[in-house]
């Protein structure tokens, strides 16, 4: 007997020989609906976002309970589903989630085994409570909210450090606090951020010129003993034998030497100045590592800027502020070396920072290190502010907020307000060593001060230079060059 091949027909009307093929039972598939462009959103940025739990838009309010409204799934197969957020219609089965509330079964067909897993603490009606670590928007008040992690700004960039000192808004935003502000309690403030600011270096008056200090104490009580041992001669002398010309060559002397003294007190700072310009400029380009320059340029501010006291000129590399009170008969002494009929400086805030100068001569910019504490000798010129005596007192409210915001008293006192500044772009005077650090090029204090020497045409003694010296003329006769 012959045997029949087995044909059928396919669904183009064409016969083919073998037995049709048996329909399959169709494995489920995990999908993913793709992502839509974000745009830089971190909102929108699918599971991004939930790294940071970050509510999603257009979507719900993240609960801890059931999911409804999800596909079912056919097959056989058992799962722990758990999610930590809304599940929309379109979107796919995960394989593995993380969750801190319950997951109810999802209308799997055939023989399904889900697990329910409640982990975290409960509300009042016994509901799995919210956890959030990041600002959420819309919804319901959550019953127990955490707040771990850090806070995302609304352009999704992760940044080191909080965000802002203050409150936030809903979106995780600063919130804008409006109405009057304490004036004088941000001010004190910042007076003491700047005096506590390790980069500043705070002036006092021994770092100005002064006769006395540069002339050696042994010399001082020296030409002191002489003068004393020549008097008490010539004293003697004009008893003993009725001669008084050893008294009038003391006497003649000391004349000589109280002028001087006198005229260096007086003239010393303009003369050190002088020394100062006269001094030649070096070419940064050619200077060796360890040598003492002058170098002549324009001021760049560094990373610590400073604010004028009272005129508020901002960036500024060196700012100083000093108040004089003028002693009469019978008035109070402003120090206690303060004299009668004299000026005395009563206070003074004086600063400085690290900042930039660019040369004259050879175009290179170097850091010249006045900040952190540094020695420096500053020769600035202060410009006279402001006058101010019992009849014009009342003329000046911005000098009476200064006082009042210093603590000092506002009597019927003459005084006289200085400020000198040199802010970005003033044009300057650095001496000091130069430091070469691999590709930065410094200028640092020198180990040693530097004398000027004695000036005889002028009758001037030297004089020592401590530390960085820095000369600026008054700026507020001069154009800064923009920068």
């Amino acid at each position: 007997m012959g045997s029949r091949i087995p044909s059928h027909q396919l669904s183009n009307g064409l016969y083919v020989s073998g037995r049709p093929e048996q329909q399959k039972e169709r494995v489920p598939t995990m999908s993913s609906a793709a992502m839509p462009y974000t745009g830089g959103d971190i909102k929108k940025s699918g599971e991004l976002g939930k790294m940071f739990d970050i509510h999603m838009e257009g979507s719900k309010n993240r609960k801890s309970g059931p999911l409804n409204n999800t596909p079912s799934r056919t097959g056989s197969f058992g799962g722990a589903a758990s999610h930590s957020g809304p599940i929309t219609s379109n979107a796919a089965a995960r394989a593995v989630y993380t969750n801190s509330g319950p997951v109810s079964s999802v209308g799997i067909s055939g023989s399904a085994s889900v697990k329910r897993s409640n982990s975290g603490p409960l509300n009042r009606q016994g509901d799995p409570a919210k956890k959030s670590s990041g600002p959420q928007s819309g919804g319901g008040t959550p019953a127990a909210r955490q707040n771990s992690g850090p806070l995302l700004p609304t352009t999704g960039l992760i940044t080191s450090g909080p965000i802002s000192s203050g409150p936030l808004n809903s979106s995780g935003a600063p919130r804008k606090v409006s109405g009057p502000q304490d004036s004088m309690g941000s001010v004190k403030t910042h007076t003491i951020s700047i005096a506590q600011n390790p980069a500043v270096t705070t002036l006092s008056q021994d770092d100005d010129f002064s006769f006395k200090r540069n002339l050696p104490k042994p010399i001082l009580w020296s030409i002191i003993l002489i003068f004393v041992m020549g008097f008490i001669a010539g004293g003697f002398i004009l008893g003993a034998v009725h001669n008084a010309i050893l008294l009038v060559v003391v006497v003649v002397l000391f004349g000589i030497v109280a002028a001087l003294f006198t005229w260096n007190t007086c003239w010393g700072r303009r003369a050190t100045i002088g020394f100062i310009s006269r001094y030649p400029d070096s070419e940064l380009r050619t200077a060796k590592n360890g040598q003492y320059v002058k170098v002549s340029g324009v001021v760049t501010c560094g990373n610590v800027p400073l604010e004028s006291s009272f005129q508020k000129v901002p960036r500024c590399v060196y700012t100083s502020t000093s108040l004089y009170e003028y002693r009469a008969w019978d008035s109070k002494a402003a120090n206690p070396t303060h004299r009668r009929f004299t000026w005395g400086l009563r206070s003074i805030e004086s600063h400085v920072v690290d900042f930039y100068i660019s040369d004259f001569q050879s175009g290179l910019r170097a850091l010249v290190k006045t900040g952190f504490g540094a020695r420096v000798t500053p020769y600035v010129d202060d410009s006279i502010v402001i006058d101010v005596n019992a009849e014009n007192k009342e003329l000046s409210p911005e000098f009476i907020r200064w006082l009042g915001e210093r603590n000092l008293s506002s009597d019927d006192r003459m005084m006289r307000l200085k400020e000198g500044y040199v802010k970005e772009g003033s044009t300057v005077s650095v001496m000091g060593v130069v430091q070469r650090n691999e590709n930065v090029l410094m200028i640092v204090p020198p180990p040693d001060p530097i004398t000027t020497g004695c000036q005889w045409a002028k009758c001037i003694f030297p004089a020592s230079l401590e530390g960085i010296v820095l000369r600026c003329e008054d700026t507020s006769k001069i154009d800064v060059i923009p920068v």
